[in-house]
């Protein structure tokens, strides 16, 4: 499903290059979840927009269902459904619900799908009390859960998530957990960076981690866990660091 080869991405700027993602290469199965994991500056976010077809590989490729995310980008937009930590993608001066509608308009929805999508949505995240309210006066946490039903409301094949459950109050992150489980049943494709290992221990099929814009491992997290002879994740990532491992499973 998602095939990325040999990727590197460098930044230039007058007086310096920083290379984010050096040579980084996995899959990602139709049906995984698999979470991404590195401290801050990693480049988990630049491996993301990569995929998302916002950044272009310095080297490397990216391919889903075949099509290269540089040359057919258009082509895989529709069938993926994206959310960065920090942005929203909502218009304040907007309802909720205009909102939704707006994005469903924009991946050409029909005005049935669309108001089924939204009942649905609304009625998962516990938003009915403010679908009609402005979005501008609206608490991190009703920001988020938006942002979220925003990026699913075409209910697409693959979902890229950095950081999906910040802002939210224990309730609506195990809300999340559960849609995550579900999208799962339905066979959606999903790849979200997280900081709560327990998160990803809890939901990913497979675990990759990232270090100075390195793949440091990939591969079933089941695995991991048996290789390491431990199940703490948060332990074996840094012991993964501290060791300075290059080598990855596949």
């Amino acid at each position: 499903m998602i095939e990325i080869q040999n990727v590197t991405k460098r930044f230039q700027d007058k007086k310096m290059s920083v290379t984010a993602l050096n040579h980084v290469s996995f899959n990602v199965g139709k049906g995984e979840i698999v979470g991404l994991l590195g401290e801050n500056g990693a480049g988990k976010t630049t491996l993301l927009r990569s995929v998302a077809t916002l950044l272009t590989p310095t080297e490397g490729k990216i391919t889903i269902d075949g099509h290269d995310t540089v040359k057919h980008p258009d082509k895989i937009k529709k069938q993926m459904g994206v959310l960065f930590g920090g942005e929203t993608g909502l218009y304040n001066r907007m309802t909720a619900r205009e909102n939704l509608e707006y994005f469903a308009a924009l991946y050409h929805l029909s005005k049935h799908e669309t108001k089924v999508r939204i009942d649905e949505l609304t009625k998962m995240f516990g938003m009915r009390d403010y679908l009609d309210r402005k979005v501008e006066g609206f608490s991190k946490g009703m920001r988020q859960k938006m942002a979220i039903a925003r990026t699913l409301i075409h209910n697409p094949d693959i979902i890229l998530f950095d950081e999906p459950t910040t802002g939210l109050d224990i309730t609506a992150s195990n809300v999340f957990r559960q849609l995550v489980q579900e999208l799962k049943s339905q066979g959606k494709t999903i790849l979200f960076s997280s900081h709560i290992m327990e998160e990803v221990s809890m939901l990913c099929d497979h675990v990759a981690m990232i270090h100075k814009g390195q793949l440091v491992y990939h591969g079933e997290i089941e695995a991991l866990y048996k290789e390491e002879n431990s199940q703490d994740l948060n332990y074996i990532f840094m012991s993964k660091l501290v060791r300075g491992d290059e080598g990855y499973a596949i």
